[in-house]
């Protein structure tokens, strides 16, 4: 048995990132007994050196770039391969060496060009990483959307966009295949010029304006969302540089991890938590949430300052995000990537040991996070069945973030937010635009974790800008009106439930009455009738409270990278705690109150947006399936038909009054039912459905169905005359019927 040198140990671990701990390096090398002392020695001095760090009971290579990074082109070797070197590297050793892996559509790069790259580590190569072109830095070409129109040479774009009809030329060489008609992503080339039209290039086929592939980027351009950035914003970003630790707050050495979706891209919020030591706090808890520091980079009255407020907030679609920041800030300098230093505001939070917050400190620090985590493998460790990653983080990270959030639920159920059960939909794409599936998100501990830390950040970051009467934008929840109560309790007496009167309505209240709907037929429905009840949160200066939260004072703090509230929130931060001349100024805050209506307006936007998106994408799913049977409940009803919610997907169709059967339907406003002519059959939310898909338009997103059974029984085969009324000598007959059944159905209500 021969010790290793340090050479071989770091080459090996270089070799084998997944086996680092001791244990797997004793075991390479074939070391046992007294000689793992040895080792153990080594291993400290190669720690000491900086050469590794160790993390829990392994150890790492601490030089690693971030995905996304700034490159400079070296130029291409013999056999005509492209290589870059970082532009920022920290690490002690010889710069990784990275391999540009082009598309066809990328533009030309040459020796000397700074660009702005995704990366992926790769083992077993001759160079570390490989990197894919996001943009080449110094350069903001125009992008168009629009309709291709093949010529005699080239041909033209019609764009799409609200409210342009300047045509685009391209030239016979720059079609990349584009046939007629075809919805097309073409780049400005060429100098802008007075004289015709401005020449572009094609850089991406949509195919058919119809397909899925599109769906997302006619939703954006209809509703106005900007999705290019101007030069000078991109500039900006692009003269960024890494924030330095100055007079920063130094948590370089906490274990701060961050837990996001699987597909995550950038990681805007980390935490860490621990048992807290005070004699005086038995049972008690210290939670650390650290934010990335954008207020650093995005100065009031700059260009991406405007550019941020303009878009109000980044919007999410099933195949793409429009972001608020450029991605040099948002997937990068403002993304707390895994081993990579990065600026921060960061809460340390002291709770008791039933979870109520009973004190909290900001600092604005420099964190380095120690894993990017992601919710499912989280869920999985603390279920007994960690990956080799989540293994080493267990026992000092991912246990004490439990056992914090355990405490937190007692205080939970003692505040009573709403606690509503509507599952989410989640829409799996293939890689050509077209759905795969439609899924419902699992909700996990993980998610509801990370949820209640950044609600507690968020009430403190409120109540510390409160007591220091900082101005900030708060997020207001107001009660629901009266008349939506009033239709919330009747739609709970008609499914036998009950919604109390004459008392001043609690969160508690509401929870009752989803609670006592648990396991019935109503119980989808009462979830969906209570969120239809509440009101629209809206951002504001003034504190109206957080009735859905159950909260006095609650204000976005934690996703500055894509919510321009939270980037006020910061800089009030900032201003407050004299950190530094980038915080919250004069101009600021005298408009605050047109800054809160406006990204209140363009949240909204984006909302709308993206539920148009997922119709669309489920219409194209389901077009598929013409004629096919679907259960599902009733969710709605108007006089023009019944609106079903899709058991499968979750989708919404329209019953139009024709597919109801073959009587006559009376619409009684009062009850919000249907009532039969013939039978008086009542047609009410909440009844169980079986439909035939008739329609499926994924250009507009609708879904018409035909309506087969109600609550296991067909619909009436009655007749119809003239235009779907009853006959003069039926109406009689049919009025009495009607009239019972409504006071049948008001005895119910009361």
């Amino acid at each position: 048995m021969k010790m290793p040198n340090k050479a071989e140990i770091l080459e090996w671990i270089s070799e084998n990132p997944t086996l680092t701990s001791k244990r797997d390096i004793a075991k390479a090398f074939g070391i046992k007994g007294a000689a793992r002392i040895d080792l153990k020695r080594i291993l400290r001095e190669l720690e000491a050196e900086g050469h590794l760090r160790k993390r829990s009971r392994s150890y790492r290579d601490p030089d690693q770039l971030p995905p996304v990074s700034v490159l400079k082109i070296l130029g291409a070797d013999s056999d005509g391969d492209l290589f870059a070197e970082p532009m920022e590297w920290e690490g002690e050793g010889a710069e990784p060496v990275i391999l540009m892996v082009l598309k066809a559509s990328d533009p030309a790069l040459g020796e000397g060009d700074k660009v702005l790259a995704r990366l992926t580590e790769v083992k077993g190569e001759d160079h570390a990483y490989e990197g894919r072109l996001i943009r080449r830095i110094g350069t903001n070409p125009k992008r168009v959307l629009g309709l291709f129109r093949k010529g005699t040479e080239g041909g033209r774009i019609v764009p799409i966009d609200k409210g342009t009809d300047k045509e685009w030329s391209v030239p016979d060489g720059q079609v990349n295949g584009a046939k007629d008609g075809e919805l097309v992503e073409a780049e400005q080339i060429g100098p802008r010029s007075r004289m015709g039209l401005p020449k572009a290039k094609i850089v991406s086929r949509l195919g058919d304006p119809t397909a899925p592939k599109a769906v997302s980027l006619i939703a954006i351009h209809q509703h106005g969302i900007p999705d290019a950035f101007p030069d000078a914003v991109i500039a900006e970003a692009d003269a960024a540089k890494p924030a330095p630790l100055g007079d920063r707050t130094d948590l370089r050495t906490m274990p701060l991890v961050t837990i996001d979706p699987a597909d995550a891209r950038d990681h805007d919020d980390a935490c860490w938590a621990h048992a807290d030591d005070d004699p005086d706090n038995i049972g008690g808890h210290i939670v650390w949430v650290a934010i990335a520091d954008v207020a650093h980079y995005v100065t009031p009255g700059s260009e991406l300052d405007r550019e941020a407020k303009k878009r109000g907030n980044s919007s999410y679609f099933p195949d793409r995000v429009v972001p608020m920041l450029p991605d040099r800030l948002s997937g990068d300098l403002c993304s707390l990537h895994e081993g990579v230093p990065r600026a921060c505001v960061a809460v340390r939070m002291k709770l008791d040991a039933q979870g109520h917050k009973i004190g909290h400190r900001f600092v604005r620090g420099m964190m380095k996070s120690v894993a990017s985590l992601n919710y499912e493998e989280v869920q999985q460790a603390r279920d007994g069945k960690p990956n080799e990653r989540c293994a080493e983080l267990l026992d000092e990270v991912i246990a004490p973030l439990y056992e914090a959030y355990e405490a937190t639920k007692l205080a939970r159920v003692e505040r009573q937010p709403l606690e509503l059960d509507l599952p989410e939909r989640k829409i799996i794409l293939t890689d050509e635009g077209e759905v795969a599936s439609v899924n419902f998100r699992e909700r996990l501990d993980a998610h509801r974790l990370i949820e209640e830390f950044m609600i507690l950040a968020n009430v403190a970051a409120a109540e510390t800008l409160t007591a220091k009467t900082s101005p900030l934008l708060f997020r207001v929840h107001e009660e629901p009106s009266q008349e939506k109560l009033d239709s919330l309790r009747d739609v709970a007496r008609s499914s036998g439930l009950n919604l109390a009167k004459g008392q001043v309505l609690q969160t508690r209240h509401l929870n009752k009455l989803l609670k006592d709907a648990v396991g019935t037929d109503e119980a989808e429905l009462i979830n969906i009738t209570t969120l239809r009840s509440m009101t629209q949160a809206y951002y504001s200066p003034n504190n109206f409270g957080h009735f859905g939260l159950a909260l006095k004072s609650y204000g976005h703090f934690t996703s500055p990278i894509r919510r321009y509230a939270d980037l006020i929130v910061h800089r009030s931060l900032v201003a407050s705690h004299g950190w530094g001349e980038d915080g919250l100024t004069h101009h600021d805050i005298e408009n605050l109150e047109q800054t809160a209506t406006h990204i209140s307006e363009t949240e909204r936007r984006s909302m709308l947006a993206e539920r148009d998106t997922t119709d669309r994408y489920l219409a194209s799913y389901l077009s598929e399936r013409l004629g096919n049977e679907f259960a599902g409940k009733i969710s709605g009803i108007a006089r023009f038909g019944v609106f079903v919610k899709l058991d499968e997907t979750g989708a919404d169709g329209l019953v139009p009054m024709r597919a109801l059967g073959t009587e006559y339907f009376k619409f009684d406003h009062d009850s919000n039912t249907l009532i039969g002519s013939d039978t008086g059959l009542v047609i009410g939310l909440g009844q169980r459905v079986v439909v035939r898909l008739a329609e499926a338009a994924p250009v507009t997103g609708g879904v018409i169905l035909d309506l087969l059974e109600i609550d296991g029984k067909r619909p009436s085969q009655g007749r119809k005359s003239g235009r779907g009324r009853p006959t003069k000598r039926k109406m009689s007959a049919a009025k009495k019927k009607a009239q019972k059944t409504k006071r049948k159905v008001e005895r119910r209500r009361r």
